[in-house]
């Protein structure tokens, strides 16, 4: 075969695994609704031609943000909101809404947090570090500490050189000290010493796009986890969400961090020079402040030392004018960003499908000679987007495993019009870490005539920094493909080779498309001592439990696990699921999981035997509305509120319905409910939910010991867990048994969702969950109760309760 057919063959095999089609089988989430593609050529039209892989340095805004606020500020006039005349006040209102909006955003509100408006996040974090209370020390307490995660950016560890004119104590911490050097419970607070120290650390790292756990922020400030577990006094946490909130949900209602310095353009991309600084409430009043600027003071003099600060929190530290109509831009950037795509969640999704596949195909992509192309610096083989970023930082090597120097890859991108960042990304800490570069090397480096921000790129053949690709929420899979091929055309030596077997590991770290999968490892020592069961499923690792059962080792060597594939609630019992990625916990189960029913015009529970139509209503639960919406086709939407029942309706309040033989309270959801749901089922139906002050406790059946569970409107047990590869040995058996018949197969994604599971796990081997007796999800202990089958409806699994 001729050298250029084969290179052509070669290319094509490597095409043909860099489709959409490949996408789609390992990451569904692609997009935000069907016209995806004409959102891109309308609002992004300026880039045809050009792969823009630089969102973690700046994102792209939309053209209809731009000419919105445009229309904004060409029919209105905003004077200087500190005179009080009304085209001052209008901009004064509309700042003021726009703080709201940004607190909205991040699920607070105006009692819990305030925002300063700064220049950028630098400005926001220069201010925490001028005005904490630091402390030096004194006879009787300790000093302040400066403590912050190895893995920050620059403006973040430059706040020691504030703290170290003070007698403050500087303390970096490795992100693996955090955890391994925590204690089991919270540290008892000493009254005697009140020295405030401060922990910083990034919600994501701007190097490699690891999420670290927004669990830190309540375990920081409780002094659980280290360094706060060894040093007495108050505990304070900067949570730098710079890099996260580009493409990220951030809950402070959940995750209460004292202070969160912001950077717009990254998560908007315009306005540009303006960030913010949300500021607990609880911990604003310990700031301190010297300098004053106009607008700041409630009172001074002249001509003595006088001055009294405003009351407002914002208005104190905002020196001068703040810049009003980038703020009032803010205004349109929020609308455009939920305009284009629905929300910070659906962001997350998208973005982290695209990151995910290029890095599969970049880790799997080798040389001729088997030798692989790229050296990848990530913590996670991105399984999962609550614990790893849109960020995939590598330097590529040749086909002698040498590094290739990051200005090369620069430039030649740039004449591919591919548009990438490299250096260490003002992030010395991870760098060092990931390139295994020493301090002293750093000095040596430095000696050698390197820099910051140059292009010196290997000094004695050793990397200084990397390449970064990093995407937004209009980044489409034509960039992915555009940087692949980039990469094999200039940088692959042929024929272009994939590793095959990592490449199918990897994908089966995702078995159910746009899965978000959590690491299932194994318990060999019985439970944990501590259990929380306030967190998120789905967030953290899961672990199993076994019933005497062990992973073999060859198992172990090749890198096998189990993973919580999917998460499903039931909002409506009998209606369709609500597939989630993230949801919470509650004591009676997953929130909102079977927390309504159906019931005909008797009083009668519904269910798909007595109305099959049932399984063609899809409730969707919207938590930051506080609202269910039902919806089926031919018919409006409409919503209902989550709680607040304190006023029952007159003929149907609190009503008793019997449920799998239980009696239990409900409350009616009201005539539009009832209404929509009698006109799309043909018969008179009320929507009902259990009364919140009403608890229905689980069967024990034969098992002793067992403690009373409190259940929802479920049938047996608080979750139902079914293993993916018992499902797929049942299609098997089932597809054999179909093979002289006219019947098609059953899809294995139509299968599992037969069995109405809350938890799909995919397991080593088919029916190992038999053996299992707990499952822990995060700090979320559940035990494996019964095996429950229903042969004709194709439902069986295991009964899990939360211990």
């Amino acid at each position: 075969m001729p050298l250029q057919e084969a290179t052509e063959k070669e290319s094509l095999n490597f095409n043909q695994l860099c489709t959409f089609e490949s996408f789609e089988e390992v990451w569904s989430h692609y997009g935000y609704k069907s016209g995806f593609k004409d959102v891109i050529e309308r609002e992004f039209s300026r880039t045809k031609g050009i792969t823009y892989l630089d969102h973690a340095g700046t994102t792209l805004y939309p053209e209809s943000l731009v000419r919105e606020f445009y229309q904004d500020i060409s029919r209105n006039v905003y004077g200087n909101p500190h005179s009080h005349n009304p085209s001052s006040r209008l901009t004064h209102d509309t700042v003021e809404h726009v703080r709201y909006r940004i607190l909205q955003h991040f699920n607070t509100t105006p009692d819990k947090y305030s925002v300063i408006f700064t220049s950028g996040c630098t400005a926001a974090l220069k201010l925490v570090a001028e005005s904490f209370p630091w402390r030096p020390p004194t006879a009787t307490e300790p000093a302040s500490q400066f403590c912050y995660l190895t893995d920050n950016h620059t403006s973040v560890v430059g706040i020691r050189g504030v703290t170290s004119a003070l007698g403050v104590v500087s303390l970096p911490v490795s992100p693996k000290e955090i955890e391994a050097r925590a204690r089991d419970v919270a540290q008892s607070e000493c009254s005697s010493c009140q020295t405030p120290h401060l922990f910083c650390y990034p919600a994501q790292s701007n190097f490699s796009g690891r999420k670290y756990s927004l669990g830190y922020v309540r375990g920081i400030q409780a002094r659980k986890l280290y360094p706060a577990c060894d040093s007495q006094g108050r505990w304070f946490v900067l949570l730098d969400a710079a890099s996260f909130a580009s493409c990220s949900p951030l809950d402070l209602q959940e995750h209460p961090a004292d202070f969160v310095p912001l950077s717009f353009y990254k998560m908007f991309g315009f306005p540009t020079g303006l960030g913010a600084l949300l500021v607990r409430n609880d911990t604003a009043a310990l700031l301190r402040k010297a300098y004053f600027g106009g607008g700041t003071a409630a009172a001074y003099l002249a001509g003595e030392n006088y001055y009294v600060p405003t009351p407002n929190m914002a208005n104190r530290f905002e020196d001068g004018t703040v810049s009003f109509l980038d703020v009032i831009a803010l205004n349109h950037s929020f609308d455009a960003l939920h305009k284009l795509t629905g929300g910070m969640d659906k962001v997350q999704l998208h973005t982290f499908g695209l990151a995910r596949y290029t890095y599969m195909l970049l880790s799997s992509l080798c040389h001729g000679n088997g030798q692989p192309v790229a050296q990848i610096y990530s913590d996670s083989e991105f399984e999962n987007p609550s614990m790893q970023g849109a960020i995939l930082n590598f330097n590529l090597t040749d086909c002698h495993g040498q590094i290739v120097g990051y200005s090369q890859v620069d430039k030649l991108a740039s004449l591919f019009n591919i548009h990438v960042r490299t250096g260490c990304f003002c992030n010395t800490g991870a760098c060092q870490l990931f390139l295994g570069t020493t301090n002293q090397d750093v000095k040596s480096n430095l000696q050698a005539g390197h820099v910051c921000g140059d292009d010196v790129d290997l000094v004695d053949g050793r990397p200084t920094g990397s390449v970064r690709v990093s995407f937004g929420y209009m980044s489409t899979f034509q960039d992915c493909q555009n940087f692949l091929n980039f990469v094999v055309e200039c940088f692959v030596e042929k024929p272009v080779e994939v590793d095959q077997v990592k490449l199918d590991r990897l994908k089966s770290n995702t078995s159910s498309k746009g899965s978000s999968p959590c690491l299932l490892t194994m318990l060999t020592n019985g439970k944990p001592k501590h259990i929380d069961n306030g967190e998120h499923a789905a967030t953290e690792p899961v672990v199993n439990e076994y019933g005497g059962k062990a992973i073999t080792k060859e198992a172990k060597s090749l890198g096998k696990a189990q993973y919580l594939t999917n998460i499903y609630i039931y909002p409506i019992k009998s209606c369709a699921a609500f597939e989630v990625t993230d949801w919470p916990v509650c004591p009676l189960g997953l929130l909102h999981d079977r927390g309504w029913m159906v019931v005909n015009g008797n009083g009668v529970c519904l269910n798909q035997k007595r109305e099959p139509r049932l399984c063609l209503i899809h409730p969707q639960i919207y938590l930051p509305s506080n609202t269910l919406l039902l919806q089926a086709s031919g018919m409006d939407t409409i919503s209902v509120p989550l709680e607040n029942y304190n006023e029952p309706h007159q003929s149907h309040g609190v009503c008793q319905s019997k449920l799998c033989g239980d009696r239990v309270q409900t409350v009616d959801c009201g005539d539009e409910a009832a209404s929509w749901l009698s006109e799309f089922l043909g018969q008179p139906c009320r929507l009902i939910r259990q009364s919140p002050d009403f608890i229905r406790n689980m069967k024990k059946g034969h098992e002793k010991g067992v403690s009373s569970t409190a259940l929802s409107l479920v049938n047996e047990a608080q979750y139902l867990m079914i293993n993916h590869a018992s499902v797929d040995l049942l299609q098997r058996h089932i597809t054999s048994r179909q093979e002289s018949s006219d019947h098609q197969p059953l899809d294995i994604y139509e299968l599992v969702s037969r069995f109405r599971a809350n938890l799909v796990i995919s397991g080593l081997e088919p029916f190992e969950e038999d053996d299992w007796s707990h499952l822990i999800i995060g700090n979320t202990h559940f035990q494996v109760r019964m095996l429950v089958v229903c042969c004709s409806h194709y439902r069986f699994g295991h009964s899990v309760s939360m211990l």
